[in-house]
């Protein structure tokens, strides 16, 4: 086990995760090519939704400059397939719900709290790894507005 959760410079940890159609996805799976990798909260929710539509807004732009999406939560897979058909989703999406996923290992699945209760939930961050597998960037306790296109300047900038 790692004793601090990976940083730029480190590699992105490569562990497997379901996709809506019951395949499998790694980011080992995008090796050659740069990769952002956005963590969310839940499905259908007006932040969430937000992000996925931002995303999916600007995947040509990204893909044009050599870049894949992938957004992460621990939804199901069948919460997904209503997520991304609800929203008209271009955007890849994988389902982390297995215990010591990758938002464990990245550290990004805490201890929260509101309202005075506290629950397991994931905190908002994007990963930017570069074609060889390294973290080159990491947003974490992202703000929705503007984030996506954020994240596209620094994945031309690599």
């Amino acid at each position: 086990m790692m004793s601090s959760f990976p940083a730029a410079g480190d590699a992105m940890p490569d562990i497997e995760m379901g996709t809506p159609d019951g395949g499998s996805v790694k980011p080992s799976d995008f090796k050659g090519k740069s990769l952002v990798v956005f963590f969310y909260p839940k499905d259908n929710t007006p932040g969430c939704t937000t992000e996925a539509k931002d995303f999916t807004a600007l995947k040509a732009d990204f893909q044009a400059a050599g870049v894949e999406l992938l957004g992460v939560s621990k939804d199901s897979a069948k919460k997904h397939q209503n997520f991304i058909a609800k929203h008209d989703l271009t955007t890849p999406l994988a389902t982390d719900a297995e215990e010591g996923g990758l938002s464990d290992t990245l550290g990004i699945w805490t201890e929260k709290q509101m309202y005075g209760k506290t629950y397991m939930g994931m905190v908002r961050s994007t990963y930017l790894v570069d074609a060889t597998g390294k973290i080159a960037q990491v947003w974490n306790k992202v703000k929705v507005k503007g984030h996506a296109e954020e994240v596209l300047a620094a994945a031309k900038a690599l």
